[in-house]
């Protein structure tokens, strides 16, 4: 029983450290996104970022 509690544990552990490292990943992909709209708006103008933006989602 001990046991399974100390491996339930580390699972958890585990999940967490997880879950912390997809977020780090979603944060860093949101601000790259942003910084390469800004590049586009300086160098396009802001009407062709925003086609920029929807060919980037597609």
């Amino acid at each position: 029983m001990e046991e399974e509690k100390m491996n339930l544990r580390l699972d958890i552990d585990v999940e967490k450290l997880e879950t912390e490292k997809l977020r780090k990943g979603k944060n860093k992909a949101k601000e790259e996104l942003e910084i390469r709209e800004e590049r586009t708006k300086s160098i396009y103008g802001n009407r062709n970022s925003k086609r920029f933006r929807h060919e980037m989602r597609l």
